[in-house]
């Protein structure tokens, strides 16, 4: 039976020009590259600019996806932009990225589940495309989270960074077996008992302040390994696979010692894991794009190979994707 799939066309992404070393941290605030590095395998993270907003960022990754792919922009017609630190409250950044690129048809909104931001995006992109109500998305990860952190903080501002990613995506028929290309499935989860162990203390309708990021990183990394378990399991159990038929896992970039232990317990080898973090911190929502981007790049991610993503964020939201290549 043919099905639809949401089909990967191309990928890109953006970092700010300037890099903030751990040594630089470490002469605001007490700690050291040794203790950033041991606790989260982190070395740098990249800080958007003076006037260079989550739009900027998102429209460089969604042109440099659009290049990937190599179609125009005109062919889109859906835009689904994950982030936290959108430009303004309203309207949505994805409008602003939606104008710069020309295009004038179609929709285009943003949308918020934070660090699992892109996998919630890339749901929401495919559900649309399968019922064929577009054609072709960018889906878009992009934060400018040096904005909300705390840099007396020394808990938070050393673990974040900004940065975006994208994909181009296009419905298309296949056989409808786990052999097709495209996405396979998505499974998506949140539970807001957690919400006091990673939010932001502000908002339009609390302070009327945009806030900084607080959290509780012991309570998260417990958190973290256990509860992306479910979702990969379910991603298996949908699509009649193990963790020895995926070729490329890659997660949230957000502390080495999470996605090691994550990986570990899933039983995927080490030498399948996408790892980034080390080079931009945890950018959220444009963590999995931007690493998903250096693995094709650099040859490792190829046509056909089974690709598995996932992500967990404040809310807690947490959610997997499984794709061929």
């Amino acid at each position: 039976m043919t099905a639809i799939r949401s089909v990967v066309l191309g990928c890109g992404s953006y970092l700010p020009r300037q890099i903030l070393t751990n040594a630089e941290l470490a002469a605001r605030v007490d700690t050291s590259d040794e203790w950033i590095v041991q606790r989260t395998g982190i070395k740098q993270r990249h800080i958007a600019a003076e006037g260079e907003f989550t739009s900027h960022l998102a429209i460089n990754a969604a042109r440099a996806a659009l290049a990937d792919a190599g179609i125009d922009a005109q062919s889109i017609d859906l835009i689904v932009l994950a982030t936290s630190t959108p430009d303004n409250t309203f309207p949505a950044t994805a409008v602003a990225v939606q104008n710069a690129l020309g295009i004038h048809h179609g929709a285009a909104f943003d949308l918020q589940a934070v660090c699992s931001g892109f996998i919630f995006g890339l749901a929401s992109a495919d559900n649309f495309l399968r019922s064929g109500a577009f054609k072709r998305a960018l889906v878009i990860g992009a934060e400018t989270f040096s904005r909300i952190l705390d840099w007396n903080d020394r808990a938070t501002c050393v673990l974040f960074g900004d940065g975006a990613g994208a994909i181009v995506l296009e419905a298309q028929p296949q056989p409808g077996e786990s052999s097709d290309r495209g996405i396979l499935t998505t499974h998506l989860r949140s539970d807001g008992r957690h919400q006091s162990k990673l939010y932001v203390d502000g908002g339009p309708s609390s302070t009327g302040t945009v806030g900084h990021l607080r959290m509780e990183g012991r309570e998260v990394f417990k958190h973290a390994v256990g509860m992306i378990t479910d979702v990969i399991v379910d991603a298996f159990q949908k699509t009649g696979t193990t963790a020895d038929d995926i070729d490329w896992f890659v997660p949230h970039q957000a502390n080495k010692r999470i996605i090691d232990a994550s990986a570990h317990k899933l039983h995927i080898a080490p030498q399948k894991v996408v790892l980034t973090v080390d080079q931009h911190g945890n950018t959220s929502a444009a963590s999995i794009p931007l690493a998903l981007t250096v693995a094709v790049r650099d040859g490792r991610v190829k046509k056909g190979d089974l690709v598995l993503l996932e992500a967990m964020g404040g809310g807690f939201t947490w959610g997997s994707a499984l794709l061929r290549w």
